[in-house]
């Protein structure tokens, strides 16, 4: 037997029975085909192309700039390093919210062209319609609810979200129409634990958090925030498991001096 046929893959289905079988679901970020390799072979559940691509990727300071054919970009390159994952793509902003057969539309060429396996939004009642439309086509979506940067202006700041009761109660009616649209598992982002929990135990989709506390069935990080590469972002949600930051600085300066004092290349590392 092949290795690859001994790789069970991670479908949506997979994901709803670790809910039931209290299995913690693990999500990353990765945009590129080498990232999506690594973090396929570390045993992640499932990998999110996210729109934060355009933080972390182009230097944006939102994720609002990225296109849909950026995305697709993006979702193609990663979709070529996984065999395992579960690889769930961002629809970008302004590709959904205006119009169910626009939303439609986006959702089919993240799939057809970008070999996303599901596609997530941002948004509760407000994007139902497009959510419906995207689900009926055969599409799976995971939703995404509390802080949503696609709407950062309209809060005005990247701070927790639904800490007023009426927000909250907003959040929980939104998680449950979301389940009942037919979503296949839920991003909650940067709000209250006990809300958090709160809503994981209201509905029968998982959930996945971040910046949510540890009840929710799963967690997401972006993947150059996990292993340090972005020096100086240390929000109080994130775990750093590395410093590639000054690993990655320190042996470019290492590799500028050894050529600086033709070190590099020597006898044996030359033909």
């Amino acid at each position: 037997m092949s290795v690859h046929s001994e790789i069970k893959k991670i479908t949506t289905e997979t994901l709803r029975n670790m809910k039931f079988s209290k299995e913690r679901i693990t999500m990353l970020t990765a945009y590129d085909f080498t990232t999506a390799k690594m973090v396929d072979a570390g045993g992640v559940d499932a990998i999110l192309v996210g729109d934060s691509a355009a933080n972390v990727m182009a230097g944006h300071e939102t994720t609002l700039p990225i296109t849909l054919d950026q995305m697709i970009y993006h979702t193609q390159c990663v979709v070529r390093g996984v065999e395992r994952a579960l690889v769930v793509a961002d629809l970008p902003f302004g590709t959904y919210q205006s119009n169910p057969e626009k939303a439609l539309e986006s959702a089919v060429r993240m799939m057809k062209e970008g070999g996303a396996h599901a596609i997530k939004i941002e948004g509760g009642e407000e994007i139902a319609d497009s959510i419906k439309k995207i689900v009926n086509a055969g599409i799976p979506v995971m939703g995404h609810l509390g802080l949503t940067p696609q709407s950062i202006y309209q809060f005005g700041s990247y701070k927790v979200r639904a800490k007023e009761d009426a927000e909250a109660e907003k959040l929980i009616a939104d998680a449950k129409l979301l389940e009942e649209l037919g979503c296949f598992s839920l991003v909650l982002e940067k709000i209250p634990a006990i809300l958090a929990k709160k809503v994981t135990e209201s509905i029968s989709i998982p959930t996945i958090g971040i910046g949510a506390g540890a009840d929710c069935d799963g967690q997401v990080l972006v993947y150059h925030d996990m292993v340090g590469m972005n020096k100086g972002f240390k929000p109080k949600f994130l775990r750093q498991y590395l410093d590639l930051y000054t690993e990655i600085t320190g042996a470019v300066a290492q590799y500028v001096a050894d050529v600086k004092t033709a070190d590099f290349p020597n006898e044996k590392e030359s033909y």
